[in-house]
């Protein structure tokens, strides 16, 4: 769990007379400890960066021409990073609930997805942005079809984002054969190399769905152009018996005798683990993505996230795809992730507030290498940020900000998002996306989707 250092968060300015907005608000949370709050404190920001934190007057005479953004009952925090998600799912939210695993997944979802196009692939991307826009998450990590929809949908809204073309052995709804898939991904990477917010990554989709060397080639594209590495794994029983009965050793056994785990690669569930592959994991510097609500809710089991932090690994938090969850409300997510490893181990204090928010921010940053520029308010930061409105009664009386956020508060209570230095939403009114053109489109798509599944 994050080690309890004293303060280093102290009011700091850059030597600048200039800022473009400043954010001010009743506290200021930068990172995921109560001890580094500042009551009446705010954050300047030039350009899309973060030049000073501290305290509102402060703030205010070093920056007398800055526009101003000022919440009398507002909590300035961390955008949230969900480290895990499928955005175009939330065009399959609830249509197939209730099922295990691997029934929901080959019977349901694999033949659903065969519908699937790029115009329903985008505008089901841009309701999964809307939503995360709209519950507090400013950066995401997808893996999925179409992803050059996703993309596309994503630079629309103004989020950060990893984002990936899912491949498998089979043919793809999108590319067909996967020579074809890895055309696409080189595609990709080639249009959005440089690109301020969207980075590409490479995206096995599973051990029991890539071939030895399909899994392999996917590693060099990893480690050719230096991005993460992001792979379903050890999610539950039946992936572990069809590894063993293939190759005669784990998920996680199976990768490290490719040479497939290090510290690029971002492992995603991780619920079927055991004490000597948690510390392999440890050892290779692997990162984590835990999705407590869709392991659940498809009865995989429970990842061993409190043994996972006392090894050392770093952990990120993500709400997996709405298919599974059904939302991709991360405020939701650090509730259950919580209570959840408390009923586990039986201990009350095994996953406290700060830990459960620091993988939510921080954490989610770190398994994405993009710790030094996102996950706290930090001066060089980028300016990732979000606002909560503290003055509603589910949100009082308030005696520890890591508390409320992860306990009380609610997706719902976010007011205004700040990414990348720019304004995506504000009193609740989304900027940059039309939330009620997507709301028709989708409704639409829906009614077909239900259509062709009744022929």
């Amino acid at each position: 769990m994050p080690e309890k250092k004293a303060s280093t968060i102290q009011p700091t300015i850059f030597k600048t007379e200039h800022a473009d907005l400043l954010i001010t608000g009743l506290w200021l949370l930068p990172t995921a400890r109560q001890q580094d709050a500042i009551a009446n404190g705010g954050v300047a920001v030039a350009g899309n960066r973060i030049i000073a934190v501290g305290k509102t007057e402060e703030l205010t005479a070093r920056f007398p021409h800055a526009r101003r953004l000022h919440e009398e009952h507002g909590l300035i925090m961390p955008g949230l990073v969900n480290t895990h998600t499928h955005a175009p799912m939330s065009c399959f939210r609830g249509l197939a609930d209730d099922l295990p695993l691997m029934t929901w997944l080959e019977d349901h979802i694999f033949p659903a997805e065969a519908s699937l196009t790029p115009e329903i692939v985008y505008q089901s991307t841009l309701l999964s942005l809307a939503e995360m826009i709209k519950s507090g998450t400013t950066s995401f990590c997808d893996m999925y079809l179409f992803a050059k929809e996703v993309a596309r949908a994503t630079e629309q809204s103004g989020m950060r984002a990893w984002i990936g073309e899912v491949l498998y052995d089979f043919p793809s709804p999108n590319y067909g054969e996967l020579a074809n898939g890895f055309a696409y991904v080189a595609e990709m990477f080639a249009h959005y190399q440089g690109h301020p917010l969207i980075t590409i990554t490479a995206d096995p989709h599973a051990v029991y769905t890539c071939s030895p060397s399909l899994l392999q080639k996917l590693g060099q594209v990893a480690s050719d152009h230096h991005c993460p590495y992001v792979i379903h794994l050890s999610e539950n029983a039946a992936e572990i018996a069809t590894c063993r009965e293939r190759y005669g050793c784990t998920p996680v056994q199976h990768l490290d005798s490719l040479g497939l785990l290090n510290e690029r690669t971002l492992a995603v569930h991780c619920v079927m683990l055991d004490d000597q592959e948690i510390e392999l994991l440890a050892e290779r510097k692997v990162k984590v993505a835990h999705c407590p609500e869709s392991n659940m809710k498809l009865a995989s089991g429970a990842a061993p996230a409190v043994r996972m932090l006392k090894a050392g690994i770093t952990l990120g938090l993500g709400t997996d795809g709405s298919a599974s969850n059904n939302d991709v409300d991360m405020f939701g997510e650090m509730n259950t992730m919580a209570k959840l490893h408390k009923v586990i181990t039986m201990d009350s204090t095994a996953m406290n507030a700060e830990t459960t928010l620091h993988t939510a921010t921080l954490g989610g940053a770190a398994c994405l290498h993009a710790e030094a520029d996102i996950g706290t308010l930090t001066v060089g930061k980028k300016a990732d940020l979000i606002v909560l409105d503290l003055n509603q009664p589910h949100l009082t009386p308030l005696y520890n900000i890591p508390s409320h956020l992860v306990y009380a508060a609610r997706g719902a209570d976010v007011l205004h998002s700040i990414i990348n230095g720019r304004m995506v939403m504000h009193n609740r009114k989304l900027l940059t996306l039309d939330e009620e053109a997507i709301l028709t489109r989708m409704g639409e798509i829906s009614r077909n989707i239900l259509a062709s599944r009744n022929r």
